[in-house]
């Protein structure tokens, strides 16, 4: 079995490796064992890997990154019956599925639909989970009104999630981007939103302008860094910053912002609070998750395919800024763990 480790935080490119070991865990109580055939290289997985400022601890032993994925049923533990060996599933959470195999609650595997192909099984759940908590998050924050809403990172794959449904459902939503480039490709995916480089010198005044004159009531920002006062400044007072992630460089201290004065709010959504909504509440997104991957599988992009071995490109590739999709590690179909159906 093949794993892809890292024993202490820092670089991805310099802490990760690949370990091969004698075979697969075996599934206990309620578990079924999966063999993993694709895993998306997330930003998420790669903040765990690098370590988050602030929360840095001393790691004890090695750990597996990944926290999604599809694969194949290969056994299952005592009192599962469903899903069954050989059904195709999707993980998630799923801590640790960068490697060959994976052992999760069997409430965690989804089983695929038959038309959804393999690539868009890999990436059904986490974006589209994701998706749904950004929009309670906005709906909270904008408390009955329209907007305008402001999201940086625009061009990435939540980013267009979100833009797609703010085409179809609202609200008024503005785009921010890095360069001109993505904002042309940006503008021909959705033609009816506006998009702003934050490459041109005046994209603050063209934010405004985009925003009819006035500041956004919510900003949802997967960036961070420097750009944090920026953002801040074009909230309207009252408004809400909706943090859920740290794509970009540097630091901004809360100290520095103008919170209190302005009663502005600071809200940190992370997908990892989706396990604690309700097993009705959970599926039910489940199948808003389920239904996007058979409705609209083109919202779930591929940027590339690398097999799991080959962790250290596809790491490269994730990190371009102009790419587009989700980077995917790949696995084989041969079955082989041995074990059978453990009951």
């Amino acid at each position: 079995m093949r794993s892809v480790v890292h024993t202490r935080q820092g670089d991805p490119a310099e802490v990760l490796s690949l370990r091969e070991e004698p075979g697969p865990p075996r599934p206990g109580a309620g578990e079924v064992l999966v063999r993993l055939l694709a895993r998306p290289v997330h930003p998420g997985d790669l903040v765990a890997v690098e370590g988050v400022p602030g929360l840095a601890g001393q790691q004890q032993g090695a750990r597996i990154p990944g926290v999604e994925g599809m694969g194949v049923v290969e056994s299952v533990g005592p009192g599962v019956r469903d899903p069954a060996p050989g059904r195709r599933v999707a993980v998630f959470p799923a801590p640790g599925t960068w490697a060959d195999f994976v052992v999760v609650g069997a409430d965690r595997a989804v089983p695929v639909p038959d038309e959804v192909g393999d690539d868009t099984a890999a990436l059904m759940l986490v974006n589209p989970l994701t998706l749904l908590m950004l929009h309670r998050a906005v709906e909270q924050a904008l408390d009955g009104h329209r907007g305008p809403v402001l999201q940086t990172a625009a061009g990435s794959s939540v980013g267009r999630l979100v833009a797609a449904a703010a085409v179809r459902h609202g609200p008024h939503l503005v785009n921010l981007v890095r360069s001109t480039s993505g904002a042309r490709t940006l503008r021909a995916l959705f033609p009816t939103l506006p998009v702003v480089a934050t490459s041109d010198a005046d994209w603050r005044e063209q934010v405004r302008r985009a925003a009819g004159g006035q500041g956004a009531r919510a900003v949802l920002d997967s960036v961070g860094g420097t750009l944090t006062r920026d953002l801040t400044g074009l909230l309207a007072d009252g408004g809400t910053l909706i943090t859920y992630g740290r794509l970009g460089s540097g630091t901004t201290a809360l100290e520095e912002l103008p919170l209190v004065q302005r009663g502005l709010t600071v809200r940190g959504v992370t997908v990892w609070h989706w396990a604690h909504r309700t097993p009705e509440e959970r599926a039910r997104d489940i199948a808003f998750a389920v239904g996007l991957a058979q409705t609209s599988p083109e919202t779930l992009e591929v940027a590339a395919r690398y097999d799991l071995a080959d962790f250290k490109a596809a790491v490269e590739h994730a990190h371009r800024p102009a790419k587009s999709g989700t980077v995917l590690l790949t696995g084989t179909r041969e079955t082989g763990a041995g074990e059978g159906s453990v009951r």
